[in-house]
């Protein structure tokens, strides 16, 4: 059974007489542990179709489920359980809080979960751990470069330990070398610890590590490819 399996999602804005279809009748499915890129221009529907994976949006018409259950299930409180649960997000942003130490941004999440607060150190350890940042766990987002605070934005995805990882242009405000960091600590995660990655990129050097790159032009799947074979 697919982790995330889509059939004919429409997404529709704007009232009658004046709408915008940014999803056109879309379907595929992500098995666990797979990487999955997905690549289009600007006003393709790929932050809309993220918004909804993520289960941040519901869609117009047809359905999506998530490990099975179909989203139009849940109600408010569950989806917001899933989200905080099952669900990491990583943004271009970082969306790091200002005053807070890395260690207690990668911790926040642990507040709205059902982890028992006794772990709560020892998880955000191991995430910072994971992404390399133990040496600066006490410094704030203004203390650490652009790929530092990435990888801080990361390891709060990981905490959690979630079913799949939401990665919204990671590399977009990087330089090179820093984007190339990060997308070796997302490789992985993949790799080594069985997680399911789903990457919102434009940049085809990005998307080529990923093992399917879905490609989307003005709301529709144009091609679903595999990319050279990885380990």
């Amino acid at each position: 059974m697919a982790l995330i399996d889509i059939h004919n999602l429409t997404k529709v804005y704007g009232a009658e007489g004046a709408e915008t279809a940014a999803l056109r009748g879309v379907s595929f499915a992500i098995e666990a542990g797979e990487f999955v890129a997905v690549m289009g221009p600007s006003g393709s529907g790929k932050s809309t179709l993220l918004h909804i994976l993520g289960l941040l949006d519901r869609q117009t018409s047809g359905t999506y489920r998530f490990d099975g259950q179909s989203s139009e299930t849940y109600t408010t409180d569950a989806l917001a359980q899933i989200r905080n649960r099952r669900i990491g997000f990583v943004f271009q942003a970082f969306n790091l809080l200002p005053r807070t130490t890395v260690f207690e941004n990668v911790g926040l999440p642990l507040r709205y979960s059902d982890v028992a607060p006794a772990e709560w150190d020892g998880r955000v350890r191991e995430a910072i751990e994971r992404v390399g940042l133990t040496h600066r766990s006490h410094h704030t987002p203004a203390q650490l470069s652009g790929g530092e605070q990435q990888r801080a934005a990361i390891a709060r995805a990981l905490v959690v330990n979630p079913a799949v990882i939401f990665a919204d242009e990671p590399t977009g405000n990087l330089d090179t070398v820093s984007g190339q960091n990060v997308m070796a600590i997302i490789d992985e995660l993949r790799k080594e610890r069985g997680h399911t990655i789903v990457l919102i990129t434009h940049d085809p050097k990005t998307a080529l590590h990923a093992q399917r790159i879905l490609h989307f032009r003005d709301g529709v799947l144009e091609r679903d490819e595999r990319t050279p074979a990885r380990v």
